[in-house]
């Protein structure tokens, strides 16, 4: 049973919103797990109260944050230091105080990348095929580069994908209705779109096009199954779920705040799957 004293290890995630987070429960898990006394604890902080909230737990004392939306552009304005991968991705997710100043990294690419280790995926295996532009597409974009696997891109809105392309050169940009045919030519395809997410309409995409033995990755772990992974199951290839993503980023912060590097495994799977709503977890 974790202690928590007057001298507990603080941490804890930021968002608006954040009530839906799993992080409090994932990090609980591992405090519990070896004994430490800390806690994580999620923070509900409005856009216009970012700095105020940041710098007020930093002098509170605890030992740094996670980072969620709407926030993880907003806050690499408030590091003192921010990684290169943090800088290539343009984002932060998460905040490490110490010796009074903000450090800021990103831990996204690095969870999918651990994520892809676990599927047995080679991220260098050939050409990727990422779908959207958003905060997680930089991330895994970028980590996929230094991975070596040659990056394509397709996003509904091809300026937002054309800005990407642009900060994280060389990435070939596809025009959004081209991502069937392009399947043929790419070893790996990873949605981080909002598309298959519980509440929201299925991805499109025509995996009869896909070349032998591709990987299918997924962003979105709500449900754990998504269409997109079922179809991919349903033809041979090698689906890849968003939920080990979640799991493996938060191993840096961990470690870095309660000073233990913890480890991802079934026990600690099985207690995130178990916290899901029922129907989301078929």
């Amino acid at each position: 049973m974790t202690i928590r004293s007057g001298q507990a290890r603080l941490a804890g995630i930021i968002g608006w919103p954040v009530a839906h987070s799993r992080s409090p429960l994932l990090h609980g898990t591992w405090l519990d797990r070896h004994g430490i006394d800390g806690a994580y604890v999620p923070l509900a902080v409005a856009p216009g109260d970012l700095a105020a909230a940041v710098d007020g737990l930093r002098k509170a004392g605890f030992a740094g944050l996670n980072v969620t939306i709407p926030h993880k552009v907003a806050v690499r304005a408030l590091c003192d230091r921010v990684s290169d991968f943090a800088r290539r991705a343009g984002a932060v997710n998460t905040l490490h105080f110490r010796d009074g100043r903000i450090e800021g990294s990103n831990t996204d690419g690095y969870g999918f990348l651990a994520n892809l280790a676990d599927h047995r995926v080679d991220p260098a295996a050939g050409p990727a095929l990422v779908l959207g532009a958003g905060g997680a597409a930089r991330a895994i974009v970028a980590a996929l580069q230094e991975a070596g696997a040659p990056v394509s891109l397709a996003n509904r809105t091809r300026a937002a994908a054309e800005a990407l392309a642009a900060d994280l050169a060389p990435v070939r940009v596809l025009d959004w209705e081209a991502r069937h045919a392009a399947l043929a030519d790419h070893a790996l395809v990873v949605n981080t779109t909002a598309l298959g997410m519980a509440g929201k309409a299925a991805l499109d995409l025509d995996l009869s096009r896909a070349a032998p033995g591709m990987a299918v990755a997924d962003a979105v772990y709500v449900p754990l199954e998504t269409p997109l992974l079922g179809a991919a199951r349903a033809a041979g290839l090698r689906p890849v779920e968003g939920l080990g993503m979640l799991l493996h980023q938060a191993v840096p912060g961990f470690a870095a705040w309660f000073a233990v590097t913890p480890i991802v495994d079934a026990a600690l799977r099985a207690v995130i799957e178990a916290d899901l709503p029922a129907p989301e977890r078929a």
